[in-house]
């Protein structure tokens, strides 16, 4: 089977989020041992640590300056030979047409369910490339149970037609170990309690911003991620609230350096309104760092027993999942988060994704 991909999620530095989905999916679809032919489709150049060419891997590079996915795509995939037998958008943005059966990946429909969480502009295309996407594709990627019943619900598709696809996480960088130095690098004491993601309403920093404050003042707060959108409130209730001594931001930092600042915090705090998936949350629990987070979305279906679990809506309850992570049962809760992350792998992410354009070209 021939196998196209648009892995333009992948294609770029300092990767969060579907950039980082898009990016180890392909490398593990790489590793997989299969009879499978691959064609990368992308709109620039692959950066050097994509995966090398080989006999059945390489990538066919397609310069437009906009509405790629609309056009210029479509147009090179109806008339270059030869043809894809199937085309995977690790995305939710497919092809405007597609003469092959596509499969699209939605990481969450977040946008759906809480719209004032994004701007204007970005909410109308989420709104309507997303559903032209799940209306043409022959099956959806969905990263979990929860964005499959999303999938099922707002756009009425059959469940047969939603294949789960849990993520995995990167086991030679995420695990156990520390460094001084990067502490003093970034100017960061212990002890501190550590977020990663994006600055994005979402992700209710402002919510665990204001637990903080009621933590000892011997701790700090270490926000590590970059701007994303409606991200100023955030900065401006760190300085109502005077905590600019006790609050870092590190904005994105390389993959490398995230999990030594796990492994050396007392834990990790999630407090988010949706996730799709949390994968910082596993590689936190992977780093051997005990896990706070919100009792909403997939969180519950992911982290299991794992963690602990708050209200987002409530600063009181962020405080109190803190206090309860920090406290004596600390070593009960590593050693869940430990045993958890086991069953989370790239591996099996990328197989059950091939199993998944199989039944796309079955059904076609």
């Amino acid at each position: 089977m021939l196998i196209g991909i648009d892995a333009n999620e992948a294609n770029i530095p300092n990767r969060v989020g579907i950039n980082m989905y898009a990016f180890h999916l392909l490398y593990a679809l790489k590793n997989q041992k299969s009879k499978h032919q691959f064609v990368i489709y992308l709109k620039s150049p692959p950066l050097t640590d994509l995966p090398e060419i080989s006999e059945n891997w390489r990538y066919r590079v397609i310069p437009f300056p906009k509405l790629w996915t609309q056009t210029r795509l479509p147009f090179d995939l109806y008339f270059h030979s030869p043809r894809p037998d199937v085309f995977l958008s690790l995305t939710h943005y497919a092809p405007r047409f597609c003469p092959v059966p596509n499969v699209i990946s939605i990481m969450d429909l977040g946008f759906l369910s809480f719209p004032e969480q994004f701007t204007v502009k970005d909410l109308r295309q989420l709104k309507s490339w997303t559903a032209y996407s799940v209306q043409n594709a022959a099956k959806i990627l969905a990263i979990s149970e929860y964005t499959k019943n999303d999938v099922i619900k707002f756009y009425h598709r059959k469940p047969d037609d939603v294949c789960i696809t849990y993520l995995g996480y990167d086991k030679k960088i995420f695990y156990p170990h520390s460094d001084p130095n990067m502490l003093q690098k970034y100017g960061i004491t212990k002890p501190y309690i550590l977020f990663v993601s994006s600055l994005k309403p979402s992700k209710n920093v402002e919510g665990l911003i204001t637990a903080f404050r009621k933590l000892p003042n011997s701790y700090q707060l270490v926000i590590v991620g970059k701007k994303a959108w409606m991200y100023d409130q955030i900065f401006k209730l760190v300085n109502d609230l005077q905590l600019k001594n006790r609050v870092i931001f590190t904005d994105y930092l390389p993959t490398a350096e995230v999990p030594i600042l796990m492994s050396m915090s007392e834990c990790f705090v999630l407090p988010s309104f949706h996730e799709g998936f949390a994968l910082p949350a596993i590689e936190a629990m992977s780093c051997g760092t005990p896990v706070v987070v919100s009792n909403v979305a997939n969180l519950p279906e992911i982290a299991g027993d794992a963690v602990i679990y708050i209200d987002p809506h409530n600063p009181k309850s962020i405080g109190d999942g803190i206090n309860r992570a920090i406290g004596p049962k600390r070593a009960s809760y590593v050693a869940a988060g430990l045993k958890r992350v086991k069953l989370f792998s790239w591996e099996n992410c990328a197989r059950q994704t091939l199993l998944c354009l199989q039944t796309a070209t079955a059904k076609n």
